[in-house]
This record gives structure tokens, C-alpha cells and sequence, in this order.
């Protein structure tokens, strides 16, 4: 049997001023769920 390997991981950080940065981190999990990937979102404030 082989042995499962893990992947390496992506970290996208978003900031600036505006709008848009929430909606897009949250599209972007929604999606990698509905693909049946493993997501995490952190906020600082």
C-alpha cells in the first residue's frame, strides 16, 4: 500500500484599503470546499 503524501499548502493574504477583501477570501473557501478541499480562513484585527 502507498503511502498518502500531503501537498503543499497555499497562503494568500489580503489587505489594503476598500472593500472586497472579506468577499473574496470567503468566494475563494467556499469554492476549495465545494471541491472537496480543506480551507481555513484567520482574521486579525
Amino acid at each position: 500500500m502507498k503511502p498518502k503524501t500531503i501537498g503543499k499548502g497555499t497562503i494568500q493574504v489580503y489587505t489594503g484599503n476598500g472593500k472586497g477583501k472579506t468577499t473574496a477570501s470567503l468566494g475563494l473557501t467556499v469554492r476549495a470546499a465545494g471541491h472537496g478541499l480543506r480551507s481555513v480562513i484567520i482574521q486579525f484585527m
